[in-house]
């Protein structure tokens, strides 16, 4: 068996990176291997193709033209959906209107432009009011708990979900000390 020198590849590095350094220990006669992703490649039999080939399926010429033209979609729907936020933050304005108190309707207005331009394009919006609702209407914090849960955030959006129901909500704290 070969002695191999087993390399770790820095967090950041892409495929060409890794093969790359590969090709660097190949040119100076170093036997050498590391693992991507999964995948085990070899100084003295790496190739660029070959190495994307067993990591994504695809050529590296494949893979690129395949994360180009998701590039291009994200940036077509982002336009798209900048197109249809002045649309949006008025049927946000007035849902609103509909679930909060009417001491709350000027800093809803306020936030909904600014929400809707943010990470996540105002999905948070829609959740808050969701639950809101829940506890204007009597529901009980079990059952808004419940909807808070079932919306799928991450971290970060849970957390500004649970700061605007506190805002926006006449029972909001005592239901944000509930799930707490």
């Amino acid at each position: 068996m070969k002695n191999y020198k087993e390399i770790e590849f820095p967090i950041s590095s892409t495929i060409e990176d890794a093969v790359n350094i590969l090709l660097g220990y190949k040119n100076k006669e170093v036997l050498a291997y590391g693992e991507f992703n999964g995948v085990m490649l070899y100084s003295d039999t790496v190739a660029m193709d070959n190495a994307y080939k067993q990591i994504t399926g695809k050529t590296k010429k494949e893979f690129e033209e395949i994360q180009n033209k998701w590039i291009t979609d994200c940036k077509r729907k982002e336009e798209e959906f900048k197109k249809f936020i002045p649309e949006l933050t008025e049927i946000l304005i007035e849902k609103g209107k509909k679930i909060l108190t009417k001491d709350k309707w000027g800093y809803w207005a306020e936030i909904v432009p600014i929400r809707l331009n943010d990470l996540y394009q105002g999905m948070e919006l829609g959740c808050c009011l969701d639950i809101v609702k829940i506890l204007n209407l009597g529901g009980s914090f079990k059952r808004a708990k419940e909807k808070l849960n079932s919306q799928s955030h991450s971290g970060m959006s849970y957390s500004l979900v649970k700061a605007m129901v506190k805002e926006f909500c006449e029972r909001g704290e005592e239901f944000v000390k509930y799930i707490s």
